[in-house]
């Protein structure tokens, strides 16, 4: 059982230590994810569980579960629980998208829709393509599911020719940008840290208010056309993003 592994996984509180009980509870639950005893999306007790077997106050567990939440070493899903967190590593240098970034990790895809359409295209946009007012844009918006957890919010704009009009079947952007020659090989990221709002955190099976990571992508294709606008808000217990720098 869940609860049995886990108690087999920490180590008892001594409530005669100098260290606050909530302290020890942090550092041997943190103790046990690092060393892998607890697993990426190992489920955790309940907190009065904890509280009854560990025999410390359901506070003093609260107090050292939200530690181990900030710290993105767990994570809490409305409705469903505390498990620990299975952060993903996306590397800047290179351009790939959400689903390759999951299947090179093993990790189950699926995206929910918000939006698939064919929709004339806004001003911003128009200046930011390089197209003419009256021009049309594919639109979508979906979430991005990893192993059924809620990863990201994703709203991008393409490039009508960048796609065919068979929008309702595609399952990966960049696949279908490939097949029509116009994948993304260059592109334009910025990225700064937000707090999402009522609407995203309830998207995405968090907290109003829960940090996260907006990103802009302008992507080009091999002639240096702009085919891509992507914004994305990424939950911030769930990614590290990595960039290699070296020296001149």
């Amino acid at each position: 059982m869940v609860s049995e592994s886990f108690f087999n996984k920490v180590q008892a509180i001594n409530p005669d230590h100098m260290a606050p009980l909530y302290v020890q509870l942090r550092d041997t639950i943190r103790e046990a994810i690092e060393s892998g005893k607890l697993q990426a999306r190992e489920a955790l007790p309940a907190e009065r569980e904890i509280s009854s077997q560990m025999q410390i106050s359901r506070i003093t567990v609260r107090k050292a579960i939200s530690d181990l939440v900030e710290e993105g070493l767990l994570i809490r899903q409305q409705g469903s629980g505390t498990f620990v967190s299975s952060r993903v590593e996306k590397q800047f240098t290179v351009i790939s998208s959400f689903s390759e970034d999951m299947a090179a990790r093993g990790r189950k895809v699926q995206n929910r829709w918000l939006v698939r359409e064919l929709r004339h295209i806004t001003t911003d946009e128009a200046l930011a393509f390089g197209q003419s007012p009256d021009s049309m844009i594919f639109s979508f918006a979906r979430i991005r599911f990893a192993d059924e957890l809620p990863m990201a919010i994703e709203n991008s704009s393409i490039a009508k020719f960048a796609l065919t009009n068979e929008i309702e079947n595609i399952s990966s952007l960049y696949k279908s940008m490939q097949d029509t020659g116009n994948r993304p090989v260059r592109a334009l990221q910025r990225m700064r840290a937000v707090l999402l709002d009522d609407q995203q955190a309830k998207l995405l099976d968090v907290a109003h208010g829960a940090p996260a990571l907006f990103i802009e992508r302008r992507g080009f294709n091999a002639e240096g056309h702009m085919v891509e606008l992507t914004k994305s808000w990424y939950r911030a217990d769930s990614y590290d993003f990595v960039s290699e720098i070296s020296g001149s």
